[in-house]
């Protein structure tokens, strides 16, 4: 009986002790996230949403689309290595969706894609409290490719594809952090590689992605700055926002054979990336998503007309046609949705 009620004190004893572990666990993560402590952990968060959307109609009066169904998830997700005065972290974002219509026979087509992964190494300053000498690398591509889903046959031919742009940059500058919830890094000195299949540069004599004609890949030296704030607004809701500018010092004006400006470009056409995800846990096993970026980038034109299947010149009548050159995507899931 002593034995028993021996052993019952000691297992208590050591739960508790257990549970005030994972207190201080708990709690020093959540220090971590809005300030610097000397320690050595890892820290990680993430969010991860698929949703759908289906609609059915028989003899409807109003019209529409007879059956479709669209698919689209969203990844956002961080990863920190915390070494006492050094400090290593990752961010992955990855979205992909797609929608199938009885019209177009419920062949796939994408609605979204990207891949969007920065690893960044840096070490605490002695002279500046909060400051970090740092090491990034920076990559942005897509999955699969992708189509003009405009043209007649937009299935013969993709206009980009897998690494088809593919932006890889690197920098050495330096990285303003309060936990790993605020960062702000900036470098004087940022490389960056754009990569393109050469069957893409050879449809056009300007090129594609800023690759020359018959080319696979253009070098770019310039500034960068990307700043990345997190807010947790409530226990169950989270806003992530993200400012990139890159301004390429080689920037030049492109032109063709005969000398003519293909497109006029210089340093001061700045190269911007403004990203936010609004996710919001509303039970245990559902949330809701929305998410939208914002792009700028000189090498990417665009153009209010296009030439057609038969060789003609007509108006493109797209409903963001006034937005010029500035790309915008607007996404918005509700569906099974995991915060970690």
């Amino acid at each position: 009986m002593k034995k028993t009620i021996l052993s019952a004190v000691l297992c208590l004893f050591a739960l508790q002790q257990v549970n005030a572990q994972v207190k201080d666990v708990d709690k020093l993560k959540k220090m971590l996230q809005t300030s610097n402590k000397d320690t050595v952990a890892w820290m990680h968060s993430g969010i991860l949403s698929i949703g759908t959307n289906g609609g059915f109609l028989h003899n409807w009066a109003a019209g529409g689309e007879v059956a479709s169904l669209l698919i689209n998830g969203i990844f956002s997700g961080r990863l920190d290595y915390l070494n006492h005065r050094d400090i290593w972290s990752n961010n992955l974002d990855m979205t992909y969706g797609l929608t199938y219509n009885y019209s177009t026979g419920f062949v796939p087509r994408k609605t979204d894609d990207r891949i969007d992964f920065t690893s960044k190494y840096g070490k605490l300053l002695d002279t500046a409290r909060d400051f970090y000498l740092t090491g990034l690398f920076n990559l942005k591509s897509q999955m699969t490719n992708g189509y003009d889903y405009s043209k007649k046959n937009w299935d013969s031919a993709s206009t980009s594809g897998l690494l088809s742009p593919a932006f890889l940059t690197a920098a050495l500058g330096l990285e303003y952090r309060r936990g790993s919830d605020l960062t702000v890094f900036l470098s004087p000195a940022a490389a960056r590689v754009v990569l393109a299949d050469r069957k893409y540069t050879l449809r056009s004599p300007q090129g594609a992605f800023g690759v020359k004609y018959g080319e696979t890949s253009v070098f770019q030296l310039g500034a960068y700055f990307s700043g990345r704030y997190i807010i947790n607004i409530r226990e169950n809701m989270v806003f992530k926002t993200r400012l990139d500018l890159y301004a390429n010092y080689l920037a030049k004006d492109t032109k063709d054979s005969t000398g003519a400006i293909i497109k006029r470009d210089n340093p001061g056409n700045i190269n911007i990336l403004f990203d936010n995800l609004f996710s919001w846990k509303i039970s245990k096993y559902f949330n809701v998503t929305l998410g939208a970026t914002i792009m700028y980038d000189n090498n990417i034109p665009y153009s209010r007309t296009e030439v057609d299947d038969l060789g003609n010149v007509v108006d493109k009548n797209e409903p963001g046609a006034g937005l010029g050159w500035v790309q915008l995507k607007q996404v918005f899931t509700f569906g099974v949705g995991y915060k970690f």
